[in-house]
């Protein structure tokens, strides 16, 4: 098998998300956590403490700066966070003044910290465009089936008639319940967490307040009253909304799969999946994938609750842990988001 069904070779056509996935490269990692540093230097210079001089010679190594990678792999391994061996390649390209003026007040964690806010509500946005398509899809069927009646089952047995246009809403509403959770937890969801050394922003002078507001609208986040290093709830929050779309988007692929057996036909596939011993199956591959999906986030959105027990004022095993499970419940939720576009696109209601 494989360490990662998300980016393998074949299982990633099944499982992975080239759209999601692009958030997730070092690249972006890298692009994002530059950016921070950007806009610290301009909040601090429009606080007075960074020169515009140094100012513009951080702006001008950054804007031309190429990583290396390498040397950031041997720093990470030694020092556990990439931050420290990023800066030295950073100053390196610096004058001294410069070089000091760079991440002046902060720590790895802030750092590391705003580049997974940014990239994390980037991958929400995404899943919300899917999701309202989704909704809309689902809307258009319900029109489309006007009163036609299907059999309803109560704990897999055959219960009583029901509208079809019933069921498409059990389907539907919890997508919608999901577009106004993640407006509900953007403020701390994606939030910049910034707080320097421990936490308490004193390496920002009296304005810090003032200047991690200004970093955090520079960088098109919400701004948090406090650092939030050791407060987690906000990344678990989005990791339950990770669960809640798979577990919706799950529970439309558990029932299109039961209506789909051949003993109940009251749906058709086109296009399902073949099979290797009998040619005349036709597999509800989406529908079963969507099923999976739900049960991986379910497991994992556990682990993101561990994360957060932080012991004091940082904890780096519980840190850690964050970025291990929130990019793979990511990436879960986006191979349920667009396998169930291209389900609905192949799903019909049999004929009567």
């Amino acid at each position: 098998m494989t360490a990662s069904v998300f980016t393998h070779p074949f299982l990633g056509s099944l499982f992975g998300d080239e759209e999601i996935a692009s958030y997730f490269t070092a690249a972006a990692d890298i692009e994002a956590m530059v950016a921070f540093e950007v806009a610290l230097a301009e909040a601090e210079a429009e606080f007075g403490l960074v020169e515009s001089a140094e100012l513009e010679s951080i702006r001008a190594r950054t804007a031309e700066f190429a990583p290396d990678l390498a040397a950031l792999a041997a720093g990470t391994a030694q020092d556990g966070v990439v931050v420290p061996s990023l800066l030295k390649q950073l100053r390196a390209g610096l004058d001294d003044a410069a070089a000091r003026a760079l991440h002046k007040g902060a720590t790895s964690q802030d750092v590391i910290d705003a580049s997974l806010a940014m990239r994390m509500q980037g991958v929400s946005l995404v899943l919300d465009r899917r999701l309202a398509a989704l909704t809309d899809a689902f809307a258009g069927w319900s029109l489309e089936s006007g009163e036609r009646r299907v059999m309803a089952h109560t704990r897999m047995q055959a219960a009583k008639e029901t509208r079809f246009s019933r069921k498409l809403a059990a389907w539907t509403d919890p997508l919608v319940r999901c577009r106004l959770k993640r407006e509900a937890i953007a403020p701390h969801a994606f939030a910049l967490r910034i707080g320097g050394a421990v936490g308490d922003r004193t390496g920002f002078g009296e304005k810090a307040d003032q200047i991690a507001s200004s970093v955090a609208a520079r960088l098109g986040l919400h701004a948090a009253p406090s650092s939030l290093h050791s407060e987690r709830d906000g990344l678990v929050e989005v990791a339950d909304w990770f669960s809640l779309i798979t577990g919706a988007l799950g529970k439309f692929g558990q029932d299109a799969v039961l209506s789909l057996q051949n003993e109940v036909g009251e749906l058709q596939l086109t296009g399902g999946g073949g099979s290797s011993a009998m040619p005349h199956k036709n597999n509800p591959v989406g529908a079963e994938l969507l099923v999976t999906l739900a049960r991986f986030n379910a497991t994992l959105v556990s682990g993101m609750h561990q994360a957060l027990v932080h012991e004091n004022e940082r904890s780096g095993a519980a840190w850690s842990l964050e970025w291990m499970i929130l990019p793979q419940m990511a990436m879960a939720a986006a191979a349920s988001t667009r396998t169930a576009l291209d389900l609905l696109e192949k799903l019909s209601l049999a004929p009567e």
